[in-house]
């Protein structure tokens, strides 16, 4: 079982989320992971990054990293027509939450 931690980044892209459908997609996934760690359609994308896909409608994306082994951190969510600028954001939340934490933050 992973515990969940979610960046204001990513809350704040759910919430704004329309797609009623598209949102119980991905927070079916998340509670998947959590629950089972069951990632299903999962890819790194570098950095220690991984992209959750969710095959609906726009192709909607979850980036995540894993710290502390057990510790499912989001990052930032998006859509295939995002994914480039999504990943980069990703990273860029990564170096913020390393700062945070002193360096103290094992992926």
């Amino acid at each position: 079982m992973y515990d969940i931690e979610k960046t204001e980044e990513f809350d704040k892209w759910l919430r704004k989320l329309k797609d009623i459908r598209a949102k119980a997609k991905i927070l079916f996934r998340i509670q998947k992971v959590e629950n089972d760690e069951h990632f299903g359609d999962c890819e790194p994308v570098g950095n220690g990054i991984h992209e959750i896909k969710i095959d609906y409608a726009k192709g909607y994306r979850v980036y995540f990293i894993e710290a502390a082994g057990k510790i499912i951190i989001l990052l930032i969510g998006g859509d295939k027509s995002t994914q480039q600028k999504d990943i980069e954001r990703a990273k860029e939340i990564i170096k913020r939450i390393k700062r945070k934490r002193n360096g103290n933050f094992k992926i």
